[in-house]
């Protein structure tokens, strides 16, 4: 018998070292196998905690890798302003990104993190980062979406929230600058900067699937608001879109199927309501409409804390927004501090059967989608390699280029025979004045560096009006810069003619509402002081259009330079007319507030400068 015993033995090890081999092979890791299999594979081998830990994201001041690994947490985020040091590198954000990473690929299945932020024009939380000119005068968007995805991902992070296809219908909406246009055609075609941002999708490529291209240059992009943020009630942020069931299709939902059609990763919920009902917990629309009528696999993220304001006040009835907001169709929430109570909140209800395993699963399925699709488990960690992307010159000459096209002549000479720009390059003495003259933070407005935006030239890296003023002209000319000149100093200057460059500060989101759309002081007083006493050519650098009539018959000339960014060469270059001016009006602009909302195509239609104004100049290469 014991000679029989040895060659048992070996079999029995045979037999458990093949079980071995056969339990190491996880469907889910191999990369040859179909996304939606190794979705499948994955998502059978997850426990209830596994899968609730997918659906929530945190906050970065929150994260740490014992977090990711013991919650399983599914993503992290910066919010508006939210660095891992002030003036950080990109290789302080790679770190701290593949820190948390490393946490998350400890896990049981080792399932990756993805690290999102804002990213609404350029890498705007990023100090040196290419700051473009905001949605509300973008162009060259499609190049633009790429620059943007490379210096997202030069810090070390795969999804962005943006773009966002808000349709504007009223610009005393603190966030009408992150809109496109009032006219939904325009938001439509303005989503090819998806393509950008996470790639091309290739030919026989499932329809209405997710599509991010595998690599390092691309980010999951994500379209937002879900549905109608722009139609609110004067223009009040996170307040209620009065409208017609149609009317949301035909203006508020059009550039959500254009997304879907490019392979948009994710799309985040309104804070906002449609005829009452809050769309974090609006089914009809989430899951009906985006979900099933228009065909969209990607996932459905909340806004930051947007299921807690289900209720009135915010988070009185934590659990019940919870329930709410995951059975409208949010798949990731978008928690992002009191993740604990958001695990436990989530996890009871469904062990009482209120939230079903069915939705759970459908939420997570998503989640798992868009991570294979992207290539996120193949390569999970962060590296330094696209280090020199981040404010590179090539991506500043693109923000140039597009602050170029941005600006929109609204006047040119108080007569049409004697235009005023371009101005000459050589003339002996200039005036430079105003506000936001020699102001970054105020060029570039909220939503850099800190979520409101602030203001001063040490904020980020970039180019003032004033800096650019100097750099364009003849070097015999004489450049005097004055904020707030009064009448007496400028009659008295010998001055040829003035650059006023005046707007609104620095804002976003509600602290942006404003029923005046004025002007603050002493912007007006100083076009006042300056264009009553000489030839003068105002810069407005806003957010929307502002109350410009009381002062219009004073000015010479008037541009729109809109929010340029960091790149204020771009403004220069077409006042000296190295370029011509081409750009042309996206939004109606306005006599007074008392007649909004009015957009085009209103019975009422009386504006200042109609949808699609804009003069034209032509390039002279200065004189």
């Amino acid at each position: 018998m014991g000679k029989m015993l040895i060659p048992q033995v070996g079999i029995l090890v045979l037999l458990m070292m093949v079980s071995l081999g056969e339990a190491e092979y996880m469907k889910y890791k191999d990369p040859k196998v179909p996304v939606n299999k190794r979705v499948r594979d994955l998502l059978s081998r997850m426990t209830l905690d596994e899968k609730i830990g997918q659906m929530t994201q945190i906050e970065r001041k929150v994260a740490s890798a014992d977090v990711m690994k013991n919650y399983f947490i599914g993503s992290v985020l910066s919010g508006g302003g939210s660095v891992p040091a002030p003036k950080a590198s990109s290789e302080v954000w790679v770190n701290m990104v593949n820190e948390f990473q490393k946490g998350a690929m400890a896990t049981r299945l080792g399932i990756p993190m993805i690290y999102g932020i804002d990213a609404v024009h350029g890498n705007n939380n990023a100090y040196n980062a290419t700051i473009f000119p905001h949605n509300v005068g973008l162009g060259v968007t499609r190049q633009i979406g790429a620059a943007t995805a490379l210096e997202v991902r030069a810090a070390g992070i795969p999804y962005a929230f943006a773009p966002c296809i808000a349709v504007c219908r009223d610009p005393r909406w603190g966030r009408c600058y992150e809109s496109y246009s009032e006219d939904h055609t325009i938001v439509q075609k303005m989503t090819e900067i998806i393509p950008g941002l996470q790639g091309d999708i290739p030919a026989n490529y499932p329809k209405d699937f997710p599509y991010v291209s595998k690599g390092k240059t691309k980010v999951a992009g994500c379209a937002k608001h879900f549905v109608g943020d722009g139609g609110t009630t004067k223009g009040i942020n996170e307040n209620n879109t009065v409208i017609s069931y149609k009317g949301l299709l035909d203006i508020h939902m059009p550039a959500y199927l254009n997304s879907i059609r490019h392979g948009v990763a994710t799309v985040m919920v309104s804070y906002s309501s449609w005829n009452g009902v809050k769309m974090h917990a609006n089914r009809k629309l989430v899951t009906g409409i985006l979900k099933k009528k228009l065909k969209f696999k990607g996932f459905v993220i909340s806004d930051w804390e947007g299921i807690d304001r289900i209720t009135t006040p915010p988070h009185a009835n934590y659990t019940y927004s919870v329930q709410a907001g995951v059975q409208a169709g949010i798949d990731m929430v978008m928690v992002p501090n009191n993740y604990t109570e958001f695990i436990d909140d989530l996890k009871s209800l469904v062990n009482k059967k209120v939230i079903s395993m069915k939705r759970i699963d459908d939420a997570v399925r998503r989640i798992l989608r868009v991570k294979f699709i992207m290539g996120l488990f193949e390569n999970p960690m962060a590296d330094l390699s696209l280090a020199n992307e981040v404010g590179s010159q090539k991506h500043r000459d693109l923000a140039r280029e597009a602050v170029r096209k941005t600006l929109v002549l609204l006047k040119n000479g108080k007569s049409a025979h004697k235009p005023l720009l371009p101005l000459p390059k050589k003339a002996p003495k200039i005036l430079v004045a105003g506000t936001h003259a020699d102001n970054l933070g105020y060029q570039c407005g909220g939503w850099t560096i800190e979520w409101q935006g602030a203001s001063g030239n040490d904020l980020t890296r970039g180019t003032t009006i004033l800096a650019s003023v100097k750099s364009a002209v003849d070097p015999s000319t004489q450049v005097v810069f004055n904020e707030n000149p009064d009448a007496n100093f400028v009659k008295s200057g010998g001055f040829s003619y003035a650059i006023i460059v005046v707007g609104e500060p620095p804002y976003a989101e509600t602290n942006g509402d404003s029923l005046n759309l004025t002007i603050p002081e002493p912007g007006p007083s100083t076009i006042k002081n300056v264009c009553g006493s000489i030839k003068c050519v105002v810069v407005v650098i806003s957010g929307r259009p502002v109350v410009i009539k009381p002062y219009l018959e004073t000015i010479d000339a008037l541009v729109a330079a809109w929010l340029p960014g960091t790149e204020g060469q771009g403004v220069t270059d077409v006042l000296f007319g190295d370029f011509g001016f081409t750009g042309k009006l996206a939004r109606t602009w306005f006599k007074s507030v008392d007649q909004l909302p009015m957009n085009v195509g209103d019975r009422h239609y009386d504006p200042l400068f109609p949808f699609g104004f804009g003069l034209t100049t032509k390039a002279t290469k200065g004189y």
